[in-house]
């Protein structure tokens, strides 16, 4: 009997170890989209409005994030005093940093761009992202996480974590830019919480930039599907042109 017994408890973690082996990466974010709902809650979702408090060094910062599907993401952050903007668009993005100097409006360095914006998408990088060009690699299995690889079609790539228990993202890995230094951008995801519709999002993101600087998001309020003008995605007028635009001849100094 315990020989049964034994040769049970075997042939079931071997016929588990087959099922888990089996799952192509396309698989598991399919399961991942299921997991925040599915295509028919996400396609329900045309524009989503948060409002987050984001802890920047200690301080807290209220911050306003809209996106309209496919067209364009804003975010607008009051950190001591002044505003930060970041929008991506189909097209490019630009950012309103003073931080660096100047409080006008500015063209997105290309590679922070190419990095951000999927978040223009419902649904993030994984929906639908064979139609928009990219591809997903299975990197690994690991009792705790799966790790698939997502190279856009600007050879971007992500690593995104998934718990396999419950298919959601724990966390995403890119790699990216700080003070003209390559750094591992890992953001982290939780508190995952449904909306109206049936769409998850996670309530809580941590942001850490190769242990040089982190911030956290605590997501306040989500409004879903509210009327949102395109035009404030638009680069304001006042700012210079991108550099790879001929010069002006307005005398407008260089940014």
């Amino acid at each position: 009997m315990k020989n049964c017994i034994r040769g049970f408890i075997v042939f079931s973690a071997l016929a588990c170890a087959v099922s888990l082996s089996a799952q192509t990466a396309d698989e598991i974010v399919q399961k991942y989209l299921e997991a925040i709902g599915g295509k028919s809650a996400i396609s329900q979702v045309k524009s989503l409005s948060m409002e987050t408090a984001v802890q920047i060094m200690g301080n807290d910062a209220p911050s306003k994030t809209v996106i309209l599907d496919g067209v364009g993401y804003r975010t607008d952050t009051e950190f001591n005093g002044v505003k930060l903007v970041q929008c991506y668009t189909e097209t490019g993005g630009w950012m309103v940093n003073p931080m660096t100097g100047s409080t006008d409006p500015a063209a997105m360095p290309e590679d922070q761009y190419k990095l951000g914006k999927a978040q223009i998408y419902i649904g993030g990088a994984l929906y639908d992202y064979a139609a928009r060009g990219g591809k997903v690699e299975l990197l690994s299995k690991e009792t705790n996480a799966y790790k698939i690889k997502l190279t856009s079609k600007d050879n971007v790539d992500a690593i995104y974590v998934i718990d396999p228990t419950t298919y959601l993202v724990k966390s995403v890995i890119s790699k990216g830019k700080m003070q003209d230094q390559d750094v591992e951008i890992t953001s982290s995801f939780s508190d995952y919480r449904k909306t109206d519709v049936g769409y998850l999002l996670p309530y809580s993101i941590d942001l850490d930039l190769g242990g040089q600087f982190s911030l956290s998001i605590a997501v306040k309020k989500v409004e879903l599907n509210k009327t949102i003008d395109p035009a404030i995605f638009a680069m304001p007028k006042s700012a210079s042109p991108p550099s790879s635009a001929p010069p002006s001849n307005s005398g407008n100094p260089k940014q």
